[in-house]
């Protein structure tokens, strides 16, 4: 842990997710801003997993959190910190607050305190413990008790934040933050000040859902003689009709992303957009986001997430995306659809690759693309297929298939001046031959144009498809 420095300190982020799920877009795109901010400034993005709620936390929340930080490529710059493991640290804090008198212990079971809440808000008022003001006897303090954070009394909180400008909040509208409960256990927001303050962050950027958060942890700050962080509540993520996100709306997990085909560069790029925006720009590599973001870009209003973008964004940085790369991303959904692959498969989608990635705005669409390429010999040829390979039309298949045999150059240009020297030869406009073509190299399905079809499935796969379909029509 490092302690912020007296003079211009670096600028220091966090992402503090809770390990009581998987990590969902919102949290995605705060982790996002803060790691922006961080790289923009030279500074130093951090995790911390707040892990203080036992009964909700589990390993595979966090293991999702960390495996979705992965995947979007943002990494942290030191070992992540678990919340838990410096409760220790948070108990001494409030210690700290008790001997000063900014904290104070509270003897009030849960009954009395939810009956006299009740009797507050019936009136109109804040709840106020009777224990402020007393000082617990030897034998009250060997009782079940909480420590309660000591409001000052009517001194307005104000908070200068980054993107919600000044807000301001008067004392007597919060109440006594408990700080400490019965079993000795930190709460949040006692928590998040000392580990902020510890690990030495200038900078809270963090979702507008925590904006009042910011007032009781202000005056906890205050209560230290500690140096505020630069507050910066950013605004959600809503549907596309408006509505706050829910499953409704599509994916909100990071991983279901993945798993719907998208790329993390083009996840990074939409992301930044939701809430940020410089000027007109829509796509920009990282480079040029780290150059570009600051908090002065991000708007007050809910941003609403828009399928259609993103799929637009994620075409962008698929057709950007290296051949290989995408040729093995292609595999993965290929194998996860259970489809058998043979030896030379792989070799086939690389080659089918160039062919097809500008017609695809997902991996998905990349492995529907190149599906022809993976299909097992003989393809069957049935009803329409047959017929397109019947009479004439057959003949000149044949006759296409006896003039590749010789053809020694694979290259598709090569290929794309032959078939079109064909076509003059037959006297006929390809029309009449890339139907039958189409059948007999793929059995019908969606594939790229006949010379690119033929460089993709390579010249033995070409001719043995090809041999295949014409025995079948005999």
């Amino acid at each position: 842990m490092t302690s912020p420095s007296a003079s211009a300190p670096e600028v220091v982020t966090r992402f503090a997710p809770s390990p009581t799920g998987f990590l969902h877009i919102g949290g995605a795109r705060t982790a996002l801003f803060n790691w922006l901010y961080a790289r923009r400034h030279n500074g130093r993005f951090l995790v911390r997993v707040e892990d203080t709620d036992r009964e909700r936390s589990t390993d595979e929340a966090v293991k999702a959190i960390f495996d979705g930080l992965s995947w979007l490529g943002l990494f942290a710059d030191e070992e992540p910190v678990f919340q838990f493991s410096r409760a220790d640290r948070h108990r001494e804090v409030a210690n700290i607050l008790l001997e000063s008198g900014h904290a104070y212990r509270d003897f009030l079971s849960a009954e009395e305190t939810g009956a006299l809440r009740d009797a507050a808000k019936a009136e109109g008022r804040t709840f106020e413990s009777p224990w402020r003001d007393r000082t617990p006897t030897v034998d009250d303090l060997s009782k079940p008790h909480t420590v309660r954070f000591r409001r000052p009394a009517d001194a307005p909180v104000v908070v200068e934040d980054a993107v919600q400008g000044t807000v301001r909040w008067e004392s007597s509208s919060l109440d006594d933050l408990v700080i400490l409960r019965s079993d000795g256990a930190p709460t949040y927001n006692l928590a998040v000040v000392v580990d902020d303050h510890d690990m030495g962050v200038t900078h809270v950027i963090r979702g507008d859902d925590h904006l009042n958060n910011a007032a009781r942890q202000s005056l906890i700050y205050d209560a230290l003689g500690w140096t505020r962080p630069t507050f910066a509540h950013i605004p959600l993520i809503h549907g596309p009709d408006g509505a706050k996100l829910s499953k409704r709306h599509g994916a909100q997990a990071v991983h279901e992303y993945a798993e719907m085909g998208y790329l993390p560069e083009a996840m990074r790029n939409y992301l930044a957009r939701l809430g940020w925006a410089h000027g007109d720009d829509e796509l920009f590599s990282d480079a040029q986001a780290v150059e570009w973001f600051d908090l002065t870009g991000v708007g007050r209003a809910p941003a609403r997430l828009d399928f259609d973008k993103l799929a637009h964004v994620n075409a962008h940085w698929i057709r950007m995306a290296d051949d290989d790369r995408l040729a093995k991303l292609t595999l993965d959904v290929h194998l996860a659809r259970e489809h058998a692959l043979g030896p030379d498969d792989e070799a086939r989608l690389l080659r089918a690759m160039p062919f097809v990635k500008d017609r695809a705005k997902t991996t998905l669409e990349l492995a529907d693309q190149t599906a022809f390429v993976l299909k097992p010999r003989p393809l069957a040829m049935e009803g329409k297929g047959r017929e397109l390979l019947a009479g004439e039309s057959g003949e000149r298949i044949g006759r296409l298939r006896d003039r590749l045999s010789l053809f020694e150059s694979w290259d598709v240009f090569a290929l794309e001046a032959e078939l079109k020297i064909f076509a003059e030869e037959e006297a006929v406009g390809f029309g009449k031959i890339g139907p039958a073509a189409r059948t007999a190299l793929t059995g019908g399905s969606a594939s790229p144009d006949i010379a690119k079809t033929l460089a993709a499935l390579g010249r033995e796969e070409s001719l043995g498809r090809l041999n295949d379909a014409l025995q079948q029509t005999i």
